[in-house]
């Protein structure tokens, strides 16, 4: 070991387990973490108030895991990023920063930037991979071109060679010493949730278990429990079908190469007992992760894609662009029972299924022709798991801006998704109540059922439930 003193700036790499940044820093010297909130920085891309909640008790943890392994996580409330680090350089005397790469195109820009005016003043800062299997200049075509498709991308990423290397946490840290001053301030200090939100944030502990212990707990549960049926099971709205992992993946609370190596452990044990319902639900839970890869791909090589489409011709499409019909989307009044659970649910939980997300994005997009940046910007503010790259992804597929995206004149009527993802109306009847009572071959379309039916169960179509804010037939 070195007697270097190095700056570990952490942002969505909030785990001790798998950390590259961490780890080489360990190896040189001491070290100083740190972890720097500037909300100015964030711009329109400043986080929802679940998002920001996970955030917060996330570095709680982290925190803890730190002071056991011997160093303390400093937490810093700024305006200038860089301003801050330089301020943590001056008062430990360190030599360098290290970091793991992001790749949104807001990440991109500030840290090119801050690499430049750093290494004007002699400090050097070393990147890592703590994010990714591939990074996303390794991945490229026969003609040195970047993919524009998810399916030939994927596919050379499972043909190439994976760093199969897996790294502990340190034994122990060694802290550096503070000869000057930093304006450290407490997770309270942060300012990540205001009293207002703390009432309703209160609830989401109780379903919601952020950290990366328990990012670690999450995967194996998945992996033991519930990856083998996943194949049948992912499409079950109203269960909890799918790994509920990507939380964890957003803020770094579990290494991406950790649940690959995981899961294909699965898929080998499972080949060699011949279990093919095991081996296809690997290769589509692979496929989500890979799916993940890609979006970072995507916004590393074209990182406009979260202002415009990555097809041209999508550029002049007449968006509707009815901030009355966007309104009554969010609140969960369209009319369409399946449409309004889901953002009902997201609404009140922070979460939704990914069918649902699909489900609703759709139809912002495909039947009310929502600018598609308004609802990429909605999930952003509203999800628990609110992951810009994920997000410019689907919302560019839904809305037919890649080149292999859905149609926007495929059309999946809402009523057809609930009898096919909802066929017993269960998850309807949980976020809709005013619905609780209409006959399963009513609920996905209560506007058909005849009036007996409709008083029966208590629904007042224009009054306790909305009618149709569309005619879909006619959309």
């Amino acid at each position: 070991m070195s007697s270097g003193k190095t700056i570990v700036w952490f942002r969505r790499d909030l785990r001790i387990e798998d950390n590259p940044a961490l780890a080489a820093a360990a190896r040189d010297g001491s070290v100083f973490p740190v972890y720097i909130w500037c909300p100015e920085e964030e711009g329109q891309f400043y986080p929802g108030r679940v998002s920001r909640w996970w955030l917060k008790q996330s570095l709680s943890h982290l925190e803890q895991s730190l002071k056991s392994l011997g160093a303390e996580l400093v937490m810093i409330k700024t305006q200038s990023t860089l301003s801050a680090l330089l301020d943590c350089i001056k008062a430990t005397e360190a030599t360098k920063v290290v970091v793991n790469r992001l790749y949104d195109p807001v990440s991109l820009v500030r840290d090119h930037s801050i690499e430049e005016k750093l290494a004007e003043v002699g400090i050097s800062v070393q990147s890592y991979n703590g994010d990714l299997l591939y990074e996303p200049w390794e991945i490229y075509d026969d003609e040195v071109r970047a993919f524009s498709t998810f399916d030939a991308y994927w596919d050379k990423c499972l043909n190439m060679q994976m760093e199969p290397v897996s790294l502990l946490p340190p034994w122990r840290l060694m802290p550096a010493a503070v000869t000057g001053t930093v304006e450290r301030c407490t997770i309270e200090g942060l300012g990540l949730e205001n009293e207002l939100e703390k009432s309703s944030n209160a609830l989401l502990g109780r379903g919601c278990s952020p950290g990366w212990s328990n990012a670690d707990k999450a995967l194996t549960e998945f992996v033991e429990q519930n990856l083998f049926d996943y194949s049948k099971s992912r499409f079950k709205v109203g269960a909890s079908s799918t790994s509920l992992l990507s939380p964890y993946l957003h803020f770094g609370e579990i290494s991406v190469r950790k649940v690959f190596r995981c899961v294909r452990m699965k898929q080998i044990l499972w080949r060699r007992e011949w279990k093919s319902q095991g081996e296809e639900s690997v290769n589509l839970f692979l496929k989500a992760i890979g799916l993940r890869e890609y979006s970072r791909y995507l916004c590393f090589n074209y990182p406009f894609t979260h202002e415009r489409s990555l097809l041209r011709n999508m550029k002049y499409f007449p968006w509707n662009a009815d901030a009355n019909h966007f309104k009554v989307w969010r609140q969960g009044r369209t009319g369409y029972p399946l449409v309004d659970a889901g953002m009902r649910e997201l609404w009140a939980t922070g979460w939704i299924h990914n069918r649902i997300r699909v489900i609703v994005s759709s139809f912002a997009v495909k039947f009310l022709l929502l600018p598609w940046k308004w609802g990429m910007k909605y999930f952003w503010d509203t999800l628990l798991d609110a992951d810009l790259e994920c997000d410019i992804l689907g919302w560019q597929y839904i809305s037919g801006s890649l080149p292999d995206g859905q149609e926007l004149e495929q059309l999946d009527f809402p009523q057809i998704q609930g009898s096919k993802f909802d066929s017993e109306g269960e998850y309807v009847r949980q976020w809709l109540p005013e619905l609780a009572r209409m006959p399963i071959e009513w609920i996905h379309h209560p506007w058909d059922a005849p009036l007996t039916v409709l008083k029966a169960a208590g629904v007042e179509l224009g009054l306790n439930y909305p009618k149709p804010i569309i005619d879909i037939d006619k959309a």
